[in-house]
């Protein structure tokens, strides 16, 4: 038998267990799985999985894919750790989840690549890196998503601290409490200060205090301007005048931001004077190499 044929009937054999895994009608769950909702305390009470199930592949596969993750992730660069990227973007996946996906991805890539060797029959040299480089840029490619989102998040922070800082302050000058000053804007926004303003107050409903709910947020997102902001906020329950001191606080991330901003269009208008320097420099080289080219041609003639 071809291995290809044996290899794609194996795998499709998987794919369909896996498949009608998920249908009631093929894989009928246990009695005491569908009465344990149903019995007092029985809500919080995972049902165990089947054996030929997509629960029982994922928690099989899970610590191997973890691992795996880990390493590949180390070996290429990346050093923060995946559950802390996951969980400052908001993300619904665990670890373990993303993991499993992204294992399941890279296969994908490495049988892309090895039926294209099939198909394409490049060289001896060719072949294994075709199927190397499909599993790695599939792997790579969730890494990097992952990695972006959560650069855009601290960038987004970033941008809408001036604006929490000056309604937090502003709030608490009119007489309110921290917590319902953050409650206020956590609830009257939709932005991604917002979202971890009210994981913020999730946690002080758990029965952490505000400041180290707050050092948490900070420590979490790695924003210089947010570690300031939340040092002020410390001080809530010492200061007198916190109000001003956020107002100038908000005052100076501002600054900061039109610093940046100043900065990133000066460097774009330099960038605009390449091209224009290059269409410039190369025309004139060539007038300037005609010219010298036949008197140098005649020196030596002569």
């Amino acid at each position: 038998m071809n291995p290809l044929v044996a290899l794609s009937g194996l795998l499709l054999w998987a794919g369909l267990t896996l498949l009608l895994s998920e249908l009631r009608w093929f894989s009928r769950r246990s009695i005491v799985a569908r009465l344990g909702p149903y019995v007092p305390g029985g809500m919080g009470v995972r049902s165990r999985a089947g054996v030929l199930s997509v629960e029982s592949f994922r928690e099989a596969v899970g610590p191997l894919a973890r691992l795996l993750g880990s390493q590949f992730s180390r070996l290429f660069g990346v050093t923060e750790d995946l559950d802390r990227r996951l969980t400052r973007i908001h993300s619904r996946l665990d670890v373990t989840e993303f993991r499993v996906r992204q294992i399941g991805w890279a296969i994908a890539g490495f049988g892309i690549g090895l039926l294209a060797t099939i198909a394409f029959r490049p060289p001896a040299v060719v072949g294994p890196l075709l199927m190397l480089g499909g599993m790695l840029l599939a792997f790579l490619l969730l890494e990097q998503q992952v990695s972006g989102a959560s650069d855009r998040w601290k960038r987004s922070v970033y941008l809408e601290l001036p604006v929490v800082a000056e309604q937090v302050g502003m709030l608490l000058g009119s007489g309110f409490s921290l917590s319902a000053a953050l409650d206020r804007v956590a609830g009257r926004g939709s932005g991604s200060a917002a979202l971890d303003i009210r994981r913020v107050l999730s946690r002080v409903r758990q029965g952490v205090s505000e400041e180290v709910a707050l050092r948490e947020w900070a420590d979490l997102v790695e924003v210089d301007a947010l570690d300031r902001l939340v040092s002020v906020l410390a001080l809530n329950r010492e200061a007198t005048d916190l109000g001003r001191l956020i107002a100038e606080e908000a005052r100076a991330i501002r600054l900061d931001v039109q610093r940046e901003l100043v900065e990133r269009m000066e460097a774009r208008g330099q960038q605009v004077w390449i091209p224009v320097t290059v269409a410039t420099l190369v025309p004139g080289v060539i007038f300037i190499a005609v010219p010298f080219t036949r008197a140098l041609g005649g020196f030596l003639t002569g």
